[in-house]
């Protein structure tokens, strides 16, 4: 078997790469440069300046390391995309430009994959749940249908920027991560807004009240420390529920963040708990850098070939699941249960239970060990209680849902009623679809946001659709949040059969019938929010 060799070219954003890898798998070179702002956050010009100045010097000494000539080189691969467009458009011109001079193939890859494929070979992962956190990206990813998919992402900004600018608003410095990190091993926990809703996660709020802690002169080390296990709490959670969806049992953490330790701990902490293996790169390969390129770049010419020069134009807000993905062997372990257990969630054991001679399930919100005890009790609590009110007003709204037995706010626990029935996961058509989009429709005029409407979470019982699991849910009359609430079910179904899932998502909509919210649904997905 002939092996081939591709040198990739990063410039996304701060960080300069140039990565020499071959088809086996063995890394040759990996030279790089970082773009350290004297002042203020990543300015695009600059970043591209930067690059512009280094990539010209770090082709030759990544070919010196390698001890290969410029003739040994089989591919030119660079990132397309996401990321500061300037940035991409150097990176773009000097890979043409060392493709046109060679003479050899080119190509562009999609940046975010980049992290994850080399997480792979450096870790040995074959399908794992990635939580890939950046400055400019923050998404949980998992390979469903053919591509990789977004299960939850960022509604604002990315962890890292949360992160930097904080360092820079308060005079920590830049990148604020490794500062936040130090400081916090010293503090104590001050409450924060804790924002998951459904799969995603909001920071832009937990930013405001941290600077705002500041401001009143509340002890750094007590900032920081609650600022981090908040934040890592919320990412951790939401890779949790991507975990439990898609019954994976590999979880991945990649992108810089990844050099957190308290990250670290408590993502491994959380796979263990669901009997999952937890995987790292090494240090070196978490950050942007030229390896990952190179390597994605062989994976996506042996599948495409090479690009023509006319296909070579940057992609500055270039999905994740936008790029088909044939390589991936998706077989999966499924985790054994026990026998008094229906089910595992992100959020609670759901186990068998009787109540006056009914059938009848608990709901056992138990204590999550990557989190702290005061975010722990105070989310298990809340909803909890919440949960318990929403079942109740959802059932005034016209919509059915399990009968609730007991609240026991004091173990964090619900009883009520069995639902048995299937799956609408296991049964879904266009007709049901829309049917759904009814009864959501009912929820959401009576101010009530499910917060986890996923194909899981719909039974049907003797034709009757029962929506279960309001763990997530809260009261809300906003678009924004309908929608959000909406987009949950739209990531589930694409989870199930993704050619299939727009048609019935299209159908939800239709039941739904309200043109607002669905505009509402169009503006979220057009933000941006998966680039730099």
């Amino acid at each position: 078997m002939i092996v081939l060799i591709s040198l990739g070219i990063e410039g996304t954003a701060e960080k300069t790469g140039v990565g020499i890898v071959d088809s086996d798998g063995n890394i040759l070179a990996m030279a790089g440069k970082q773009l350290f702002p004297e002042e203020g956050g990543i300015h695009p010009r600059i970043a591209a300046e930067h690059h512009a100045k280094w990539i010209p010097e770090l082709i030759p000494q990544a070919i010196e390391e390698s001890g290969l000539s410029y003739d040994d080189i089989d591919l030119i691969s660079f990132s397309q995309g996401p990321g500061l467009g300037p940035a991409l458009r150097i990176v773009a011109t000097s890979a043409r430009s060392l493709a046109l001079s060679l003479n050899k193939p080119i190509i562009g890859v999609n940046h975010c994959i980049g992290h994850v494929e080399v997480g792979k070979l450096d870790t040995g992962a074959k399908n794992p749940v990635s939580l890939y956190v950046s400055g400019g990206n923050s998404q949980v990813i998992a390979y469903e249908s053919g591509r990789y998919r977004i299960f939850g992402e960022t509604l604002d900004i990315a962890i890292g920027n949360c992160l930097d600018h904080f360092g820079r608003e308060t005079g920590l410095g830049h990148p604020g991560g490794p500062v936040i990190e130090k400081l916090a091993k010293e503090g104590s926990y001050i409450d924060l807004p804790y924002v998951v809703k459904g799969m995603d996660f909001s920071f832009s709020g937990l930013l405001s009240a941290a600077l705002r802690e500041a401001e009143k002169g509340t002890p750094m080390e007590d900032i920081c420390f609650s600022l981090q296990e908040t934040a890592f709490a919320m990412l951790v959670e939401v890779t949790e529920r991507a975990l439990s969806h898609t019954q994976k049992d590999e979880v991945m953490l990649c992108g810089g963040v990844s050099a957190n330790s308290r990250l670290r701990e408590m993502l491994k902490t959380m796979s263990e708990e669901h009997g999952a293996k937890f995987y790292m790169p090494e240090m070196k390969l978490c950050g942007d850098n030229g390896v990952m390129i190179a390597w994605l770049g062989l994976l996506m010419c042996k599948e495409f070939g090479p690009m023509d020069l006319s296909q070579t134009g940057i992609i500055q807000k270039f999905r994740t699941d936008e790029v088909d993905i044939p390589w991936i062997d998706n077989s999966k372990s499924y985790l054994k249960l026990s026998d008094d257990l229906i089910a595992k969630g992100a959020e609670s054991n759901i186990v068998k239970a009787n109540y006056l001679g009914e059938k009848a399930v608990l709901k056992d919100r138990v204590p999550k060990n990557y989190r702290i005890s005061e975010i722990d009790n105070k989310i298990r609590k809340a909803r909890c209680k919440e949960e318990a009110k929403l079942l109740s007003d959802a059932k005034r709204a016209g919509v059915k849902t399990p009968i609730l037995y007991d609240v026991d706010l004091n173990n964090k626990s619900i009883l009520m009623e069995e639902i048995e029935g299937v799956m609408v996961k296991d049964v879904i058509d266009e007709k049901l679809s829309f049917r759904i989009g009814e009864e959501i429709s009912k929820l959401h005029s009576a101010g009530i946001i499910h917060g986890d409407i996923t194909s899981s979470n719909v039974m049907l019982q003797d034709d009757n659709l029962v929506f279960i699991d309001f763990g997530l849910g809260r009261y809300s009359s906003l678009d924004e949040d309908k929608a959000v609430d909406l987009l949950v079910l739209k990531k589930s179904l694409q989870s199930i059969d993704y050619n299939l899932a727009l048609d019935y998502f299209d159908a939800v909509l239709k039941g739904y019938d309200n043109d607002s919210v669905v505009n509402k649904i169009d503006d979220i997905e057009s933000r941006g929010r998966y680039t730099h």
